[in-house]
């Protein structure tokens, strides 16, 4: 890919990432759930736009967390029914139902609300079920009377019965005893809407507990190439790489201190050079000092002192040939090493979300297919 010499900083994504991704996650799950694809949050940074219709062919349906993003999606075109994870407000609900969005609700007063704006029309609607995650949705003790409930409703359309998964990656005995119990309630809810559709598991709960996979699955960071635990990591492919140029290379002498609050003072004569981003891009100020490192010429090379707005300082006494305008990786790969951005989210004590939901770098977004060698 040819990127402007001029350019300072830019992303790179890599759509053919995407199918290998979604061929790994059927592999896991077989072939009988369907595959509801997280979009929420701009594609996580990546780019909705460009991301949705390159995997709309491997999809059944779209998530998004609210009408807004759900109208940006729908605009596309793509022909995918598009489903709301977030609660609606109450002067939400028309522009939802009328778009004909799948509505998430917690109650069977909520999904009335809901179904009423429908009128004589069909209304589609997914029911949270609160199995330990706290934040919305019925207890799962009184679901199988709120769906008694919704059942009612004379026009209910499609209708999805969903739980979230509070700690697949962190706690397997108690997500395991999640699951079994969402299991029983499903079989009780079937007898009572043989219809509904069930789903239940997240990314870190498609690879760890693929075998409690019903009607669907959500695929959110896993989609992007990014896994927890990190052991399945090398199942998929991330899709992005954050990259920049070197704007300045200088030879510091022993004993010079190095960014705000002289945090680090240089032990020898050191090569440093300056890159041009900083937390205003989405490079987390937290990684200061807790050697976060990027690539140069394949070559990792410290982060030294603090991360500021728009800079940060980087050790290339290593890397002599180090010049002027050398392309610098802080995400993905050069030459045998990689930068994960999961990497950097340890070292900013954060998690691969928070770096892909946060990157605004001051440059372009670039979209490429490493399956056809072409730009799209």
């Amino acid at each position: 890919m040819s990127i402007p010499s001029n350019l300072r900083t830019w992303v790179q994504i890599d759509l053919a990432a995407f199918r290998h991704n979604l061929k790994a996650i059927r592999a896991r799950i077989g072939s009988t759930a369907g595959i509801i694809a997280v979009v929420k949050a701009d594609a996580y940074g990546h780019g909705i736009t460009r991301v949705a219709p390159a995997i709309v062919d491997q999809i059944d349906l779209f998530a998004v967390a609210n009408v807004h993003e759900a109208d940006e999606l729908a605009a596309l075109g793509l022909g995918r029914d598009i489903l709301l994870l977030g609660p609606c407000l109450p002067d939400e609900r028309q522009a939802a139902v009328d778009a004909g969005y799948i509505v998430s609700v917690s109650s069977a007063e909520e999904a009335s609300a809901v179904a009423g704006l429908a009128g004589t029309r069909s209304c589609a609607l997914n029911l949270k079920v609160d199995t330990g995650m706290g934040r919305m949705g019925c207890w799962h003790e009184d679901a199988a009377e709120v769906v008694r409930q919704i059942v009612k409703l004379p026009n209910l359309g499609a209708f999805h019965i969903s739980t979230h998964l509070p700690a697949p990656d962190e706690d397997a005995d108690f997500t395991r005893e999640e699951l079994e119990g969402f299991g029983r309630l499903a079989a009780e809810i079937k007898a009572i809407a043989p219809r509904a559709k069930f789903h239940a598991l997240n990314s870190a709960g498609i690879f760890e507990f693929a075998g409690f996979a019903p009607d669907y699955v959500r695929a959110g960071l896993v989609l992007y190439g990014s896994c927890y635990p990190d052991i399945y990591q090398p199942q998929i492919q991330p899709a992005l790489s954050w990259k920049a140029r070197l704007v300045l290379v200088r030879d510091v002498p022993a004993g010079r201190s190095v960014s705000y609050g002289r945090t680090f003072f240089t032990p020898h004569q050191m090569r440093i050079a300056t890159v041009p981003v900083g937390y205003a891009d989405g490079f987390p100020r937290q990684v200061s000092g807790h050697d976060a490192a990027v690539l140069v010429h394949g070559k990792r090379c410290l982060v030294l002192g603090r991360v500021t707005m728009d800079q940060i300082l980087v050790d290339v006494t290593d890397v002599p040939d180090a010049r002027v305008g050398d392309e610098t990786v802080l995400i993905g790969r050069q030459g045998g090493e990689e930068i994960l951005a999961r990497e950097l989210a340890d070292k900013a004590g954060t998690i691969s979300w928070h770096i892909f939901t946060g990157l605004k770098p001051r440059g372009s977004y670039f979209y490429y297919d490493s399956d056809t060698g072409s730009t799209v």
